[in-house]
């Protein structure tokens, strides 16, 4: 005997089942339940200042890519990017950056002084002298490192006019009988 409202109770479950309910697997499709789609994202560039004072600079690096894309090239996107690289130890690139944003805003203080840095990295110091007045000129003198960062173009600069060039000494290193060798120099 079977009871005759089951086909009742199963169409009307049937019916439920496709109905949108709000419930806990609701989305549209693309975002993933529980996430509020009216909030925003941190700003890229700011997230990006957060990895590089933690020394997370290929994370940096990713963050200030994100900036990009939501804001545009920007200086500070560029000087940005450029100080990431910086870090990473690629000095091509952060300059080529860093170039961009002081050709974009010669005024503006991070990228004139991170590109002082690289220029100095790089052996140029006569370069990096340049970008150091620059950017302590802008900055009114007010912060340490780059005042720093100029005393140390200045000597290096200076001392590589006055003494000219320096040659390196040849050395040879000499076997003198059982675990003994000797340095010998041309000078």
């Amino acid at each position: 005997m079977r009871p005759h409202y089951l086909p009742v109770i199963a169409g009307l479950a049937l019916l439920a089942a496709c109905q949108p309910t709000g419930g806990l697997g609701a989305s549209d499709g693309r975002t993933p339940p529980g996430v509020d789609r009216s909030a925003t994202g941190e700003d890229g560039l700011i997230v990006g200042h957060r990895l590089m004072d933690a020394g997370e600079y290929e994370l940096a690096l990713k963050a200030y890519m994100r900036a990009a894309g939501e804001t545009g090239i920007t200086v500070d996107v560029l000087s940005a990017l450029g100080s990431a690289n910086l870090h990473l130890g690629r000095l091509g690139q952060a300059e080529t950056l860093l170039r961009e944003a002081v050709k974009r805003d010669p005024t503006f203080v991070p990228a004139l002084n991170n590109l002082g840095v690289v220029l100095m990295e790089q052996g140029k110091s006569g370069e990096a002298r340049r970008y150091f007045e620059q950017a302590f000129a802008q900055d009114s003198g007010e912060t340490d490192s780059i005042r720093q960062n100029l005393r140390l173009a200045i000597a290096r600069s200076e001392s590589t006019v006055y003494d000219g060039p320096k040659e390196e000494p040849d050395f040879t290193l000499v076997r003198r009988g059982q675990g003994r060798f000797v340095l010998l120099s041309q000078l």
